[in-house]
């Protein structure tokens, strides 16, 4: 209830107006209270419907809530399509296909030919202008594929069971193997090394001398089609020299079983002074096979003349052994 400050003091009132006293006011409202004001309860304060209104029965909400229904006590068996069914279903659902194939896979494959040679066929289309090292029982060169990723190579066999592998730094690797039963038949020298060309294998055939008939090496005219003929030996040259850091190897074969005559082979290393090695030492190694013996293995390493003398050749005649031909 409010409280209003009062004024004892008479106001004054224009004429004809009558103004009542603070104490009339104060006696009127003390007579009014709150009951007085405010209804007993709230419907007593509304007012009845008239005759034309629509009640409307409002919703009483359930004594609980809902609850799910129960699951009945057996398993639900779901049912399967019959063979039939399924059949004609998978008919129409379209076929897989399959992922597309990258061709990257590194095949080498070996075919034995001609005076106990091999030919490799190196497939490799992800690696194209790529360097590889090739393996054969002891022997290894470096070559590169071309820009299809190929590279075909004649190589002497070392071994009647021969495996060849190729590597490339990268880490993939390839395997391949041939027979060569003709291997017996042939005299073998090797002699392989690191860094710039200069390394050659001579050999003075049936007591030739220099620039005869019979001085076989890679300038010569000699091919593996006359050791198949028994007439002598050729020489293999084996490797990329155009490499960064070349692996080389040179080969010479002799048919000691089917030579058509008896006589002495004189084999020789030369090595000869370029700008490339002058000055620096040369480390090879010699392999030798005759017939089914056991390979011999002999480690060199020449310290070559200076720079000077670019143009000279060293000649060792004692890394590799003489061949004597004795026909049965």
């Amino acid at each position: 209830m409010q409280t209003y400050a009062t004024d004892t003091r008479r106001a004054s009132a224009p004429d004809g107006v009558q103004v009542a006293s603070a104490s009339a006011v104060a006696d009127v409202a003390a007579e009014t209270t709150m009951a007085d004001a405010v209804p007993e309860t709230v419907t007593d304060a509304l007012p009845a419907p008239s005759a034309d209104a629509v009640v409307v029965d409002l919703p009483v909400p359930p004594a609980a809530p809902p609850q799910p229904a129960n699951l009945p006590d057996a398993p639900v068996a779901l049912a399967a399509l019959s063979d039939g069914a399924g059949a004609g279903i998978a008919a129409d659902l379209p076929a897989e296909e399959p992922a597309p194939a990258f061709g990257c896979e590194i095949a080498l494959r070996a075919q034995p030919i001609a005076a106990a040679m091999v030919r490799l066929s190196l497939s490799a289309p992800c690696l194209a202008g790529e360097r590889f090292t090739l393996h054969h029982n002891g022997m290894m060169f470096a070559q590169a594929t071309d820009d299809a990723g190929a590279a075909e190579l004649t190589v002497p066999a070392l071994s009647e069971a021969a495996v060849f592998i190729a590597t490339f730094a990268t880490g993939p690797s390839a395997v391949a193997q041939a027979e060569v039963s003709t291997l017996e038949y042939y005299d073998r020298a090797v002699v392989q090394w690191r860094g710039p060309d200069g390394l050659q294998i001579h050999a003075l055939e049936y007591g030739a001398d220099y620039d005869d008939e019979g001085h076989v090496w890679s300038g010569s005219d000699r091919s593996m089609a006359d050791a198949a003929r028994g007439e002598g030996g050729f020489v293999s040259r084996l490797g990329d020299p155009g490499l960064l850091e070349p692996m080389l190897a040179e080969v010479y074969t002799f048919p000691s079983g089917t030579a058509l005559v008896d006589g002495e082979i004189r084999l020789s290393l030369e090595a000869e002074v370029t700008e490339g090695n002058c000055g620096k030492d040369v480390e090879a190694q010699a392999l030798q096979k005759s017939g089914t013996r056991r390979m011999q293995v002999r480690e060199l390493t020449m310290a070559m003349p200076g720079c000077d003398a670019v143009g000279d050749y060293l000649v060792l005649k004692n890394l590799l052994d003489d061949l004597t031909i004795a026909r049965n």
